[in-house]
C-alpha cells in the first residue's frame, strides 16, 4: 500500500460541487430537499417510523439506536436518497455521526455547503453538552450496548452495499473520511472516540472490499492467461479485450480502495493508536488485528505488526489484552508463521514476560499465546522461556494455573508417537502406554521443589491431561510391579511423590472441585459433570478396593507412604463392597490397617488409621458391623496391653526401665489417636490415665511424654462423656436453672424467714445475659429452622406441636424470672420486641408478662417498652442505613407494635400518667440523642423514631404530607399529633357537656360541670379557641424547624377557661436554629407534653376510633410537683362519666378483647406447684386467646 500523495491522487477531503449529469434528476431547492430527505429518512421497510413526541419521522441516529429495522433496509433507503440528492443524503449521514457522539447540535444544509469541516466541527463543539461525561458509546445498559453493535453493523453494511458504485464516485467516501479525520483530531473525547470507532469499522469494511477485488483480479488474470495461451485459431480476441478492460477497471478500483485505506490509516490510525484514552487505543489495536488476519497479503508485514508490538507495553491492561488476542488470531493459523517469524524473534521476550502480568486476564492470554507459539514452532521458545511458564501451574489464581497446565501438557505430556508407545507397553506387559509420561510427571513434580503443592499441580493439569491423571492402573503398576529390563527403578523419593500425586488425582476426581485456595468455593455441578464425577468415583473405587491392600502390604513399613495411602478410602463409594461382593478385599484392608497400627506410633499414621476406621464404620453402609467387630477386637487388645503395662510401670515406679516406659507410651499413643475419632468410653481409659497422672504428681518421676498423652486421652474421654450428657439436655438444664433461681431468690426470706438470707442468690448480669441469649437462640426461631433441626419426618405435625410446647415452656420460665424481679426488667425488651412477629406462638405469654411487669413498676415497664422499640429501630437502621423508607413494611411493623403497646395501658389515666410521660420523654431523647454527622443543619439520625410514638398515621394530614417532603417531616407529624390531641379532647368535652346532658352523672355528689364555673360566654370562647387552634386551621402556618413557633397552650385554656391567644408561654424562649436542633427541640416538645392532653389519647386511639360516642380523657401532666394540684383540679372539674356506647357493648359480644388479661386461661397444674405461679396461660394447649 502506497502513500496516496505519491500516487498522484488528490488529497482526501470534500470535493467541490459538480454539476448534475444528464441522467440525474434536476437539483431540488434546499427546502424541497429537506422535505425529501425527511420523507426518505422516515421510512424503513416501507413503514414510516415516528418518534414519541409528535409523530415526526425519526432521524438516522434514532433508527439505528432503536434497531427495529434491519440494517440492510436502512442502508438501502439511504442509498436511494443519495441517488436522488447526494448532498442531503450526506448531510443526514454527517448528522448521524454527530448525534452518535452525543452532540445535540445539527449540521444544516447551509453549513454543509459553505463551511469547511474544521469550521463545522468547531461549531458542533460549541453546541456540545459538556455537563455530562456520558455519550452513547459509554452509556451503560443493554440498549446502548445494542446501539454500539448496530452502529458498527450500519457502517459495515453501508460499505458492502456501496462497494460496486457509490464508493468510487470520489464524493461520498471523500466526504465521510474527511469528516471522520477531523472529528478524530477533536479535543472532545466523545467526538474522538466515536469517529475513531467509525473509521476503524469503515477501514475493516474497505479491507474486505479490497480482498474481494484482489480475488476478482486473480480470477480475471487466470482467465486472461488461459485465453491468451490458446492457439491462434481458437483464441477469442474480443474476450481478451473484455478481460483486459475488466482487469484494468479492477486495478483502478483496487488503487482507489487502497488510496482510501491509506487515508484512514495515516490520517486516523497512526494518531489514535497512541491516544490518551485506553478505549480508543484498544479499538485501533483490535481492528488492525482483524485487517492482518483478513488480508494478510497486504497487512501482515512488519510495517503493521510493529504497532501491535509497541502496544504490548501499553500501561492499560485492556489495551495489552487486545494486543494478545489479536496476535492469538494470527498464530492460530500455522500458514502465517513464516510471516510472523521476525515479529516473534523481536517481541518474544516481552510476550513471555507478560505471563507474569499484574492483570490476571492479561497473564492468561499471554500464556495461551505462548502455547500457540510453541505449537507452531517448538524451537521458537528456549528452555528458559518454558521454565518461566512452568512454575505458573502452582499459581493460586486458577485460570492462570490452568493455562500454564495446558502449556505444560503441550510441552512435556503429549504423546508424540502413540503407536510406538503402545507397542512398547505391550512388550513390557503393561496395560497402559502412559508409563513414561507418568514418570516424567513425577520428575517434574520433584524438580519443581514445591512438594506440598501436589494438589495444585494436579488441578492445573486436570482439564488438559485428564486421561493421563486418571490412569490409576498405570500408576499402580509402577508402584507394585518390578521394573523390567532396560527401565530405571523408581527411587524411594519418586515412589513417595507418585503416591502423593495419586491421592491428589483421586481427590480431584471424587470431589470434582479445586483444592482449597483455588477458586471462591464449591460451585454447583452440571448434569454432565455430576455424571462424570459418579463414573470416576465408581472407577477408582473398583480399582483401589483390590489394589490398596497390596500397596499397604508393600509399603507398610514406610510411615509417609502409608499415611498418604490411608487417605484413599475416604473417597470410596463404600456400597461397592457389598454390591460387588468384595468383602474379602475389605477383610484384607482391615488386616493391613491393623498391621500398620501395630507397627507405627507416628501420630499422622495413627490418625489416618483412626479416620479410616471411622469412615468404614458409618451406619449408612452395610459393612459397618464387619468393621465394628474388627475395630473392637483391636481396641480390646490395645486396652488389655495398656492396662497391663500401666500396672507394671506403677509397680516398678522409679525402677522402671525404658522398655516399660515405651510399652506404656506406644500403647497410649495408639489409644489416644483412636479416642479422638471413636467413643471408647466403655473401655474406661480415664481410670488408668488418671492413675498415671496421679502417680506423676505424687512421685514426680513420670516421663513428660506419658503425662502429655495421658492428659490428651483423659481430655478426649471427658469430651465424649460430655457429648452423651449434653445430648438433648440444654433445654432441661435451662428449666432446672430457672427453677433453682426461683427457689433461691429474694422471696426465700419472705414470711419471716430472714434466717435463710445466706441462701439467697441473685444472678449477676453475665448469667442474666446467658439466659436471655439462650431464649433468643432456642425460642425465637423461624419455622424453617425448626423443621431443619427437627429429627424424623419434617411433615409430622405432632412433632412440631410438641416442639412448640417445649419452646413455650422455655419462654414462660424466663418470663417468670422477669415477673418476680429475679432478672432485671430491661431484659424483657428483647422479649417484647418479638410480640408481633411471634404473636401466634407466644403472644399470650408476652402479653401476660407485659401486664404483670406493669403492675410491678409502671415507670420501669414503660422504659422497657420504649427500649424494645428502640432496639427494633436500631436494627432497621443497620439494615437500611440512615435513609429510612418510612412507608416500608418494616417501619409500619414497628408502628403497629407501638400501637399494641399503647393499648395495654388501659383506661385509668390517673395511674398511668407518669408512665406514659416517661415513655414519651425517653422516646424524644432517643430521637435527638445523636447528631447528624453531616452537620447541625441536618436532622438527627434517629428523628424518624418520633413517628413510632404516633400510633396512627391519620394524625398527619394528607395535604401536609404532599407538601412537606423533607427530612423534618417526622418531627412535624409528631408535633401536630400532640397539638391535635389537645384540641380534639377539648372538643369532645364540650360536645359531651352539650349533647349528653341527660347522661351526665356527678361524682361524689358534686353538681354537673355545666352548672359550675362555666358561663355561656366563656364556653363560646373555649369552642372558638379550640377550633382556631386545631391542626386543620394551623396547617398553612407550619414552619420548618428553626423557625418553628411556640404552640398555643390549648390544654391550659381548658383548665382555666381563658382564650389561647391571651396565654403566653412563660417557659419557652426564642432561640437560634442550631439551638433548636440540638437542645431546645427537646425542651419545646417536653413543654408541649406538660400542657397538652395528648399522650393518653395517643395510646388509646385504637380503642376509641370505632366508638359512636366520644369518651372523655383527662389532662396528663408529667411533673410530679403538679400532681396534687392536678388532682384538686379534677375534683372540681371531672364530673363527666360517660358510659360505654351500645355499639361498643355489641361489638364486645362479637369479638374478644385481645388485651384483657382476664381472657387468659389459668394453668392450674403450674399454680399447684411449690413455685410461684408461672403465668396465666396453659402450656399444654395450643397458643391462642379465649374470647370471653
Amino acid at each position: 500500500m502506497e502513500d496516496p500523495e505519491a500516487k498522484g491522487k488528490k488529497k482526501r477531503g470534500r470535493p467541490g460541487k459538480q454539476a448534475p449529469t444528464s441522467n440525474k434528476k434536476p437539483r431540488k431547492s434546499p427546502t424541497d430537499k429537506a422535505v425529501g430527505v425527511a420523507r426518505g429518512r422516515g421510512k424503513a421497510n416501507g413503514v414510516a417510523q415516528h418518534n414519541g413526541d409528535g409523530g415526526d419521522p425519526v432521524t438516522l441516529f434514532e433508527v439505528v439506536k432503536l434497531g427495529k429495522s434491519a440494517m440492510q433496509s436502512v442502508v438501502d433507503e439511504w442509498i436511494e436518497s443519495y441517488k436522488q440528492d447526494r448532498d442531503l443524503a450526506l448531510l443526514d449521514l454527517i448528522n448521524f455521526f454527530i448525534q452518535c457522539s452525543g452532540c445535540k447540535g445539527t449540521v444544516r444544509i447551509e453549513m454543509f455547503r459553505n463551511m469547511q469541516n474544521a469550521e463545522i466541527i468547531r461549531k458542533m463543539t460549541e453546541e456540545f453538552d459538556e455537563d455530562s461525561g456520558d455519550y452513547p458509546l459509554t452509556m451503560p445498559g443493554p440498549m446502548w450496548k445494542k446501539f454500539r453493535y448496530n452502529f458498527c453493523e450500519f457502517i459495515s453494511v453501508l460499505i458492502r452495499q456501496c462497494q460496486y458504485s457509490i464508493i468510487y464516485d470520489e464524493y461520498m467516501m471523500d466526504t465521510v473520511i474527511s469528516l471522520l479525520t477531523g472529528l478524530s483530531d477533536s479535543q472532545v473525547r466523545a467526538f474522538r472516540h466515536t469517529s475513531t470507532l467509525a473509521a476503524m469499522k469503515l477501514m475493516t469494511a474497505l479491507v474486505n472490499v479490497a480482498l474481494n477485488l484482489s480475488i476478482h483480479q486473480d480470477n480475471t488474470q487466470r482467465q486472461y492467461e488461459a485465453e491468451r495461451n490458446k492457439i491462434a485459431g481458437k483464441r477469442a480476441n474480443e474476450k481478451l479485450e473484455l478481460l483486459l478492460q475488466k482487469r484494468k477497471e479492477l486495478q483502478e478500483n483496487q488503487d482507489e480502495i487502497e488510496n482510501m485505506m491509506n487515508s484512514i490509516f495515516k490520517g486516523i490510525f497512526v494518531h489514535r493508536y497512541r491516544d490518551a484514552i485506553a478505549e480508543i487505543r484498544a479499538i485501533c489495536i483490535e481492528e488492525i488485528g482483524v485487517w492482518m488476519k483478513m488480508y494478510s497479503d497486504a497487512f501482515l508485514n512488519d510495517s503493521y505488526l510493529k504497532y501491535v508490538g509497541w502496544t504490548l507495553h501499553d500501561r492499560q491492561g485492556e489495551v495489552r489484552l487486545k494486543c494478545l488476542k489479536a496476535l492469538q488470531n494470527l498464530y492460530t493459523n500455522r500458514e502465517l508463521f513464516p510471516k510472523l517469524e521476525l515479529f516473534t524473534n523481536r517481541f518474544k521476550d516481552r510476550i513471555v514476560s507478560m505471563t507474569l502480568d499484574k492483570e490476571y486476564d492479561v497473564a492468561v492470554e499471554a500464556i495461551r499465546l505462548v502455547t500457540l507459539i510453541l505449537q507452531g514452532s517448538e524451537d521458537a521458545l528456549s528452555n528458559e522461556d518454558c521454565e518461566n511458564v512452568y512454575h505458573l501451574v502452582y499459581s493460586a489464581h486458577r485460570p492462570v494455573a490452568v493455562a500454564a497446565g495446558e502449556f505444560l501438557h503441550r510441552k512435556l505430556f503429549s504423546r508424540h508417537d502413540p503407536q510406538a508407545e503402545e507397542a512398547l507397553a505391550k512388550r513390557r506387559g503393561r496395560s497402559s502406554p502412559n508409563g513414561n509420561l507418568i514418570r516424567m510427571l513425577v520428575l517434574f513434580f520433584l524438580e519443581s521443589e514445591l512438594h506440598e503443592h501436589a494438589a495444585y499441580l494436579v488441578d492445573s493439569l486436570w482439564e488438559s491431561s485428564q486421561e493421563l491423571l486418571k490412569d490409576w492402573e498405570c500408576m499402580t503398576e509402577l508402584l507394585l510391579e518390578e521394573p523390567v529390563q532396560g527401565e530405571e527403578v523408581l527411587s524411594d523419593r519418586q515412589e513417595s511423590a507418585l503416591i502423593e500425586l495419586t491421592v491428589c488425582t483421586i481427590r480431584q476426581a471424587a470431589e470434582a472441585h479445586p483444592p482449597v485456595g483455588r477458586g471462591t468455593g464449591k460451585r454447583v455441578l452440571t448434569a454432565k459433570e455430576r455424571k462424570t464425577q459418579i463414573d470416576d468415583k465408581n472407577k477408582l473405587t473398583e480399582h483401589f478396593i483390590m489394589a490398596l491392600p497390596m500397596l499397604l502390604s508393600k509399603y507398610q513399613a514406610d510411615s509417609e507412604k502409608v499415611a498418604n495411602l490411608l487417605q484413599i478410602p475416604q473417597y470410596f463409594d463404600l456400597d461397592v463392597y457389598s454390591a460387588g461382593r468384595m468383602e474379602k478385599h475389605l477383610d484384607a484392608l482391615l488386616k493391613q490397617i491393623r498391621l500398620v497400627v501395630e507397627k507405627h506410633i507416628e501420630t499422622d499414621v495413627l490418625e489416618a488409621c483412626s479416620k479410616t476406621y471411622s469412615i468404614l464404620c458409618s451406619e449408612e453402609y452395610t459393612i459397618m458391623n464387619r468393621v465394628d467387630i474388627a475395630r473392637s477386637q483391636l481396641i480390646d487388645e490395645m486396652t488389655d496391653r495398656f492396662a497391663h503395662s500401666v500396672e507394671e510401670l506403677l509397680q516398678e515406679a522409679e525402677e522402671a526401665d525404658d522398655d516399660d516406659i515405651y510399652n506404656v507410651l506406644s500403647t497410649l499413643k495408639r489409644l489416644t489417636a483412636f479416642h479422638n475419632a471413636h467413643d471408647l468410653t466403655r473401655w474406661d481409659l480415664f481410670g488408668n490415665c488418671y492413675r498415671l497422672l496421679k502417680a506423676g504428681i505424687e512421685q514426680g518421676s513420670m516421663p513428660e511424654q506419658i503425662a502429655v498423652q495421658a492428659l490428651q486421652c483423659s481430655h478426649y474421654s471427658i469430651l465424649w462423656q460430655l457429648v452423651k450428657i449434653t445430648e438433648g439436655a440444654p433445654s432441661k438444664a435451662f428449666m432446672l436453672l430457672c427453677d433453682l433461681l426461683m427457689i433461691f431468690s429474694h422471696q426465700l426470706i419472705s414470711g419471716g424467714r430472714e434466717g435463710l438470707q445466706p441462701l439467697v442468690f441473685n444472678p449477676d448480669s453475665t448469667l442474666q445475659n446467658e439466659l436471655l441469649n439462650f431464649v433468643l437462640d432456642h425460642v425465637f426461631i423461624d419455622q424453617d429452622d425448626e423443621s431443619q433441626s427437627m429429627e424424623g419426618d419434617e411433615e409430622d405435625e405432632a412433632n412440631k406441636i410438641e416442639a412448640l410446647h417445649k419452646r413455650r415452656n422455655l419462654l414462660a420460665a424466663f418470663c417468670k424470672l422477669i415477673i418476680y424481679d429475679i432478672v432485671d426488667m430491661p431484659a424483657a425488651a428483647d422479649i417484647f420486641k418479638h410480640y408481633m412477629k411471634y404473636y401466634n406462638d407466644y403472644g399470650d405469654i408476652i402479653k401476660e408478662t407485659l401486664s404483670k411487669t406493669r403492675q410491678t413498676d409502671k415507670i420501669l415497664c414503660a422504659k422497657t417498652l420504649i427500649l424494645s422499640l428502640q432496639q427494633l429501630f436500631n436494627e432497621l437502621l443497620q439494615d437500611q442505613g440512615p435513609n429510612l423508607d418510612r412507608t416500608s413494611s418494616h417501619v409500619s411493623g414497628i408502628k403497629e407494635l407501638a400501637r399494641r403497646f399503647a393499648l395495654t395501658f388501659g383506661l385509668d389515666q390517673i395511674k398511668t400518667r407518669e408512665a406514659v410521660a416517661t415513655l414519651h420523654k425517653d422516646g424524644i431523647e432517643f430521637a435527638f440523642k445523636y447528631q447528624n454527622p453531616r452537620g447541625p443543619e441536618f436532622p438527627p439520625i434517629n428523628l424518624a423514631f418520633l413517628e413510632v410514638l404516633i400510633p396512627s398515621s391519620k394524625f398527619m394530614s394528607e395535604s401536609m404530607s404532599e407538601r412537606r417532603e423533607d427530612v423534618w417531616l417526622p418531627l412535624i407529624s409528631y408535633r401536630n399529633s400532640l397539638l391535635t390531641g389537645g384540641d380534639e379532647d377539648h372538643m369532645s368535652v364540650t360536645s359531651g357537656s352539650s349533647s349528653k346532658t341527660g347522661s351526665v352523672r356527678s361524682k361524689k355528689g358534686r353538681p354537673p360541670l355545666h352548672k359550675k364555673r362555666i358561663e355561656g360566654e366563656q364556653s363560646t370562647e373555649i369552642k372558638e379557641s379550640s377550633v382556631e387552634g386545631s391542626w386543620m386551621m394551623r396547617n398553612d402556618t407550619l414552619q420548618t424547624p428553626g423557625a418553628l413557633q411556640t404552640p398555643q397552650l390549648t390544654s391550659t385554656v381548658l383548665r382555666e377557661n381563658r382564650p389561647a391567644e391571651h396565654m403566653p408561654d412563660p417557659d419557652s424562649e426564642p432561640g437560634s436554629e442550631n439551638d433548636f436542633v440540638h437542645k431546645d427541640t427537646i425542651v419545646e416538645i417536653l413543654e408541649i407534653m406538660k400542657v397538652t392532653v395528648v399522650c393518653r389519647r395517643i395510646f388509646r386511639r385504637g380503642l376509641m376510633e370505632d366508638d359512636a360516642e366520644p369518651i372523655f380523657e383527662d389532662v396528663m401532666m408529667s411533673s410530679r410537683g403538679q400532681l396534687e394540684d392536678m388532682n384538686e383540679e379534677f375534683e372540681d372539674t371531672m364530673v363527666i362519666d360517660l358510659p360505654p356506647s351500645r355499639n361498643r357493648r355489641e361489638r364486645a359480644e362479637l369479638r374478644p378483647d385481645f388485651f384483657d388479661s382476664a381472657a387468659m386461661i389459668e394453668d392450674e397444674s403450674v399454680s399447684k406447684t411449690f413455685l410461684p405461679p408461672l403465668l396465666s396461660v396453659s402450656h399444654f394447649d395450643p397458643p391462642g386467646l379465649n374470647p370471653t
